[in-house]
């Protein structure tokens, strides 16, 4: 099953503290969303990749494309002010029946577990990747536990999120219809009483949001490489 994706990539991330969109920081001498797209760039399933954008990176994002042979970007689109924005942006170009949302500093999503979303999503309309809290999680206002939560349901959500494109270009509008800004796109979609399915990823597929994850992805780098020579 084919499918496009959408990935924003117009945020500042202040909290790596770079000075710059992190997604341009490099990770074993490559850009963050240079490694990102090249997953989607090998998936032949991929019919097209929309890239939303800050205005003012446009020609560094042209320049990095042409260097690194990435030609299945079919749009950079203008970012807007939230994540949320941007994405809803970019889906307006969106023309296949499914589409994937993913975090452009998420570099590691293997791609199994894109091909479970999009067989999922075909049947069901709406899945995510996520996986299975491992930690203890409590309850705490003001520095006391008020409890302790079951963590047997509990599931930390990743990227990619994946829909049939009618469903959620509606999520979408009736999102700026009631002045609403959601944490991801799956909660959007849930507002609108659609049934959300979960995907299962791995604890790989980290996203880069602070100056010390690039030390977890470095050494995810280097187990790869190992893995790859063993094979």
């Amino acid at each position: 099953m084919e499918y496009q994706v959408v990935i924003p990539a117009a945020g500042k991330g202040k909290r790596m503290n770079a000075g710059k969109n992190k997604l341009l920081l490099e990770l074993n001498g490559t850009p963050i969303i240079v490694h990102t797209l090249k997953v989607f760039e090998s998936d032949p399933r991929c019919k097209g990749i929309f890239l939303a954008i800050d205005p003012g990176d446009r020609e560094t994002f042209k320049e990095l494309l042409k260097k690194y042979d990435i030609k299945n970007v079919k749009k950079l689109v203008d970012g807007g002010p939230e994540r949320q924005h941007s994405v809803y942006n970019a889906l307006k170009e969106v023309s296949h029946e499914i589409v994937l949302v993913h975090d452009g500093a998420r570099p590691f999503i293997h791609l199994d577990v894109i091909e479970g979303l999009v067989v999922k999503t075909q049947q069901t309309g709406a899945a995510i990747a996520a996986v299975p809290v491992k930690d203890t999680i409590k309850k705490v206002l003001e520095e006391e536990v008020e409890e302790t939560i079951d963590r047997s349901s509990l599931w930390m959500v990743q990227t990619p999120q994946a829909f049939r494109v009618s469903l959620l270009k509606k999520a979408h509008q009736q999102a700026v219809e009631d002045d609403f800004v959601g944490t991801d796109d799956a909660s959007l979609v849930e507002r609108t009483d659609v049934q959300v399915s979960v995907v299962e990823s791995d604890y790989d597929n980290i996203k880069l949001t602070t100056p010390e994850d690039l030390y977890f992805a470095e050494a995810i780098i280097k187990k790869r490489e190992i893995s790859n020579k063993g094979e």
